[in-house]
């Protein structure tokens, strides 16, 4: 088989029926296999997939496992000579998955690759852009909300210069569109470390990458219209930042010394009561 595609689901009734026909006509040339993984959705998700799409792989976690584990769930059923892991707010384009099949197939040095993500109008998607790796100061900005004042701060972390027209190999790619090679899982033994439970998995997986010789690269061969995020807008600004951050420590903790870890570690309350009174105002 070609080409397994890998989705995690929470509560993407809206989303995921569009995403499923998209991923079909995007595979005209190459065999694929679709397997959704859903992190125990409250909502329509599982029968519109169990009734509509008997083709799909429908694996129901049965809880909210969180981004990685669920997507190791399904990589270890996955088939595929590469694995892509798509999350269900993307709409690929027709035949766009057999251009990008072929694309790695002619550079047996990318271990992970990613394409234009852009917007229901075509525009780039500017923040599904690939960004720079995490930096002490960066982080700690994000935790104070320093940008809401002075959003010029993290323009180098969110490579505000990236040329999207430009093949080149990045820092890191968003985990909502991941083309992965086969022998990187194998290498891994993972897709996604499961230390993580939502965010910095896809940063992390990267460095993972280039860490095996493998390059990480960025291509405008095709794009893939990305809505970004509509599972977390159905969360509260105090779950976003207490996962974020959690994952930030995470992060820094495998990557960076102590003494860079020890001021996400003191600072993290912090952002987590800035987050409180965020919500406790709305």
């Amino acid at each position: 088989m070609d080409l397994s595609v890998v989705t995690v689901t929470w509560n993407s009734a809206s989303l995921i029926a569009a995403q499923i026909k998209s991923v079909a006509l995007g595979c005209k040339n190459i065999s694929y296999e679709e397997i959704i993984v859903d992190n125990g959705s409250t909502d329509a998700t599982l029968d519109i997939v169990t009734k509509n799409f008997s083709s799909v792989q429908c694996m129901p976690m049965g809880r909210n496992a969180g981004f990685a584990t669920a997507n190791n769930a399904a990589a270890a059923k996955a088939r595929g000579e590469f694995l892509l892991f798509l999350n269900p707010d993307m709409r690929v384009a027709a035949g766009s998955l057999d251009t990008i099949v072929e694309w790695m197939r002619a550079r047996s040095d990318v271990g992970l690759a990613s394409c234009k993500l852009v917007d229901e109008n075509g525009a780039l998607n500017t923040d599904a852009r690939p960004r720079r790796l995490p930096g002490l100061f960066d982080q700690l900005a994000l935790i104070l909300k320093i940008p809401h004042l002075f959003p010029g701060v993290l323009n180098r972390y969110l490579f505000k210069n990236f040329n999207p027209e430009r093949e080149q190999e990045v820092d890191s790619i968003r985990g909502s569109f991941m083309i992965m090679r086969r022998e990187v899982y194998q290498n891994l033994g993972w897709a996604f470390d499961p230390r993580y439970f939502i965010w910095f998995e896809d940063v992390d997986l990267c460095r993972e990458v280039k860490r095996l010789g493998y390059r990480v690269m960025h291509t405008p061969v095709i794009s893939c219209v990305d809505y970004v995020g509509q599972s977390f807008k159905q969360r509260t600004t105090l779950w976003k930042q207490r996962e974020f951050t959690k994952s930030m420590l995470t992060y820094f903790k495998k990557w960076e010394p102590w003494y860079k870890w020890i001021w996400i570690a003191l600072l993290r309350p912090v952002g987590l009561a800035l987050a409180w009174v965020n919500d406790l105002l709305l």
